[in-house]
């Protein structure tokens, strides 16, 4: 029997407003027969008083309007390829993601909680065996038993509203026991209460899934960086067994944030990459997991479904390591573009066969990104590792037939030598 890959895709519920993705999308994409699950971000970790850590720490949700209570008035926009109006308890993504599991049974639905803007309350929340179980108990009441909210005008939310939505938890806490926003608490006990938080999560899933009759397990992952200075204050050698895989987040190496151009994602370290000695890849962040004591099958390498550029580049080697005056121009924010976007634009391509990367540089402006190449250097690095399969920020950031998503598709279960430019 053939591996079973894992293929984990992002879900921003920001997505419905300036982006005008919606859950239908997936379908549309010819994406939703590729995924094997969906990480719906965010949920909110914040105090029960919106205050004070001494209230205890929850989960809540992220934007209640999108997350349930939006109507849908086209009918070519929902999965049923109906209008769907109040009075209804669920409504919003939370209700066509249901409708899409429903259509697709591979997909899994994970809620993500935390990410860079909602991370600042983990520390409090994972600090005391109290603290940890206000926390889980939180989450799993509003997620998994999915009791929401409820609005006796519209008819939306209500004890067991959102039931069957959500297949589990993912934790995106960033960062534990070192510092990402510049508002996070931490801790340098956050190490040990982080294992503790996630084998809590664990034991409560598994419980609340025999209790309500569930079938399959109910899941738990965690989104992790891939710097060393981050991956390495957990205890990746104890946490992996109350996960069933890790994404890693094999992207951001390097942006605007920078004065030098440089790849976000690259498969391999460059000699001569002028970052030198602290150089990323995905190669060396994943061969840090595994040196730390994380099985193979429960890594899942992420790939960005989107780029990071600068513009004022000097055009000596192309564009790559050069000074750079600013970050480029982008329909998204500076210095970051989606995929979709990138391969419309006129900027000349280039290859970088040490990195296995592209490049965008017309002179002046340099994007990396990975494009259907890349990710196919990348797929095969996961065989040959023996991964557990690939995980991607962000859905909406595909090309409108699902380039990369079937780049990743292709090179986990038809793999094939990869194109060289």
């Amino acid at each position: 029997m053939s591996k079973q890959f894992e293929v984990v895709g992002y879900y921003p519920a920001w997505n419905i407003y300036d982006r005008n993705y919606e859950v239908h999308d997936i379908v549309a994409s010819g994406t939703a027969e590729k995924l094997t699950v969906i990480n719906y971000a965010f949920g909110n970790v914040r105090p029960a008083d919106g205050r004070s850590a001494e209230s205890g720490i929850i989960c809540e949700l992220g934007d209640p309007w999108a997350d349930y209570q939006r109507p849908y008035l086209d009918a070519s926009r929902t999965i049923e390829q109906e209008v769907l109006e109040t009075p209804r308890p669920l409504l919003g993504n939370f209700q066509q993601l249901k409708a899409l599991k429903e259509a697709h049974p591979n997909i899994k639905v994970l809620i993500s909680l935390g990410g860079w803007t909602w991370s600042k309350w983990f520390s409090d929340a994972a600090l005391t065996e109290e603290s940890r179980a206000v926390l889980i108990e939180s989450c799993i009441d509003l997620f998994v038993r999915g009791n929401l909210p409820s609005s006796n005008e519209a008819g939306q939310g209500g004890d067991g509203a959102a039931f069957g939505v959500f297949d589990g938890i993912d934790i995106d806490w960033e960062y534990p026991a070192a510092s990402g926003h510049p508002l996070n608490t931490y801790r340098p006990e956050d190490r040990e209460n982080f294992t503790l938080l996630l084998a809590e999560f664990r034991r409560q899933l598994d419980a609340v899934a025999d209790e309500l009759g569930i079938d399959e397990p109910l899941m738990l992952t965690v989104a992790t960086a891939a710097g060393p200075s981050k991956y390495e204050q957990l205890e990746l050698d104890k946490i992996h067994e109350s996960l069933d895989f890790i994404n890693v987040m094999t992207y951001d190496f390097h942006g605007g944030w920078e004065q030098t151009t440089n790849f976000h994602a690259n498969l391999f370290s460059l000699r001569s990459d002028p970052t030198v000695p602290t150089v990323f890849s995905v190669d060396s962040t994943i061969q840090g997991y595994l040196a730390s004591g994380v099985p193979s099958e429960k890594l899942v390498m992420g790939v960005p479904f989107y780029g990071r550029g600068w513009t004022a580049v000097s055009a000596e080697n192309n564009g790559l390591f050069q000074q750079a005056g600013q970050s480029a121009p982008a329909s998204r924010e500076p210095g970051f573009e989606d995929y979709k976007v990138l391969i419309e634009s006129d900027l000349p391509r280039y290859w970088q066969d040490e990195a296995k990367m592209p490049f965008l540089f017309d002179g002046d402006t340099f994007w990396g990104y990975d494009d259907p190449e890349s990710i196919c250097h990348k797929m095969a690095y996961v065989h040959e590792h023996q991964l557990g399969g690939a995980m991607f920020w962000e859905l909406s950031g595909d090309s409108a037939k699902g380039d990369l998503i079937e780049a990743i598709n292709a090179g986990l279960n038809q793999p094939k030598p990869c194109q060289e430019s």
